[in-house]
């Protein structure tokens, strides 16, 4: 029973020179857009971090164009209907950063092996692909009871998990509000699990999607998606996604990042 709730500027120290960070949500819906965005503004922003995240959009191509970012994991990056994520398309054509590739199959397995406290699970995917050729680190085995060659996915976590939700309380319980993508096994899996929220309560009643025992600290961030969308709150903003979009392409992403919201 412990008061979970800190301010914003409590908890971005959290984030360290050489970090994996992993963001929740999913594509454009409900991603830590806010958190980001006053990471990066820090006069001494985290370093050399690599980038965890089911599929990669917005808030992850920020941390790009800032120049946080060395490596990313993720298998999809990019904003949609709206096109390419342009900060993460100009670093990754000139080798800037490092892709390890990955699907929806090896992050997915790799967070719940992570959970199960195991090395590895075994799974049928990438079987019959080129996949191994780009992750020599990903073996497979046979399975003692049929003979079948599976894919070994190692387990995968994070030193810091950032994640939005819907609602949260004071002890940290929280409610994604639907599609819960894999924030949950995110949370599970990370060393430091911070949320940030749209509305705080006093104590939120069963059932809740994240449970209080595995996060750090709660953060009140109304509005703090956009402008990707937090259902049922407000929708996507797709003019201002296409503003980013434009400014990225002029050469102004700094003075994007820098602007007031």
């Amino acid at each position: 029973m412990i008061e979970k709730v800190r301010p914003l500027t409590a908890v971005l120290p959290h984030i360290q020179n050489g970090h994996t960070l992993g963001l929740g949500g999913m594509t454009l819906y409900r991603r830590p857009a806010a958190f980001v965005r006053a990471l990066i503004q820090q006069k001494h922003p985290p370093q050399n971090l690599t980038l965890l995240t089911f599929t990669a959009g917005f808030a992850s191509d920020l941390l790009i164009g800032a120049g946080l970012v060395s490596t990313v994991r993720t298998c999809y990056f990019g904003l949609e209907s709206f096109g390419l994520a342009p900060m993460f398309t100009q670093k990754a054509s000139t080798d800037e950063i490092t892709i390890i590739e990955e699907s929806e199959a090896s992050i997915a397995n790799g967070l719940r092996a992570s959970m199960a406290g195991i090395g590895f699970l075994p799974s049928r995917a990438w079987q019959g692909t080129d996949l191994f050729s780009v992750r020599p680190d990903v073996q497979t085995v046979i399975d003692p009871y049929s003979g079948e060659r599976l894919t070994a996915f190692p387990a995968i976590s994070c030193d810091v998990a950032v994640i939005h939700v819907l609602q949260a309380d004071r002890l940290g319980n929280c409610r994604l509000g639907g599609n819960p993508t894999v924030d949950e096994a995110l949370a599970m899996v990370a060393d430091t699990t911070l949320i940030t929220a749209e509305e705080i309560v006093e104590r939120l009643d069963a059932p809740v999607d994240i449970p209080g025992q595995v996060v750090t600290a709660v953060t009140h961030l109304p509005n703090g998606a956009w402008p990707t969308s937090c259902y049922p709150r407000y929708p996507l903003d797709g003019e201002e996604i296409l503003r980013y979009v434009e400014m990225c392409g002029n050469g102004r992403f700094d003075e994007y990042v820098k602007r007031e919201t």
